[in-house]
């Protein structure tokens, strides 16, 4: 009996202990965190992207035209020179050759490697005109060069004409002391290569307006206002080691048309 009221005591104890003790909660179950969607890298849009070299556009094809033809206006001789009378023209001699008159022509004879002659008409002022000469190479090789001076003035400015031994031409402009080509070298059909040749070079100078002409054919105009008058004269040049000779001949100077 005494044993029987034992285990009841016991068992309200442990009832009456419980009903005190608050229940622990147990811990949260860990959430699963949603893992972002893996991102496949995209590359960057370039909208010029780099080329290791420098791509050309293609060059457009050029069209061809007609050559000009600008024929010289001029009226009557305002002299005719046959390059009889040695005293209009400067002479020269010494080591790099000589300039001299022959039977109605002027002589300019190249003895020395890259050596320059040339000769001035005296006493003669001309502006606007249209002026031939025949210029005749009898030695002459390469890019050696012959032809004529324009509008020389008395400081030495002046455009010089020029053709060449292997078939080129083309203006040198000398003014103020600095040289420049506004016509550089070109090739003309009309320029005889080598010698022994014949042309017939024709200047027109109008105010600004100049034209060159070889064998009655245009070759090329120049509009420049730096020169406005002067005299003529003839040049020639060697290029290299050889020697150059070149005549002159049959000058005619005619008034300008307007």
């Amino acid at each position: 009996m005494k044993s029987l009221y034992m285990e009841l005591l016991l068992i309200l104890l442990l009832t009456g202990l419980a009903s005190c003790t608050p229940l622990k909660t147990p811990p949260p179950l860990p959430t699963d965190t949603a893992v972002p969607p893996t991102v496949t890298p995209t590359s960057t849009e370039i909208w010029f992207p780099p080329t290791p070299t420098f791509t050309r556009h293609p060059t457009p094809v050029g069209v061809t035209t007609p050559t000009v033809n600008i024929q010289p206006a001029f009226g009557e001789p305002l002299f005719v020179d046959d390059f009889s009378d040695p005293s209009l023209w400067t002479m020269t001699r010494g080591p790099v050759g000589s300039v001299a008159t022959g039977v109605n022509e002027l002589s300019i004879a190249i003895s020395e490697p890259r050596g320059y002659l040339y000769s001035l008409r005296q006493a003669t002022k001309l502006g606007d005109y249209y002026a031939e000469i025949t210029a005749s190479p009898s030695i002459c090789s390469g890019e050696d060069e012959y032809g004529v001076l324009i509008r020389v003035s008395p400081a030495f400015d002046f455009y010089r004409f020029s053709l060449t031994c292997d078939g080129q031409t083309r203006l040198d402009k000398y003014y103020n002391g600095t040289a420049s080509s506004p016509q550089p070298l070109i090739y003309s059909s009309e320029v005889p290569p080598g010698a022994p040749s014949m042309s017939r070079l024709g200047v027109w100078a109008n105010g600004i307006e100049l034209h060159f002409y070889i064998n009655d054919a245009y070759q090329f105009s120049v509009r420049d206002p730096s020169i406005s008058s002067g005299t003529l004269g003839v040049f020639a040049r060697s290029s290299g080691e050889g020697a150059v000779t070149v005549n002159f001949s049959n000058l005619v100077v005619y008034e300008v048309s307007r």
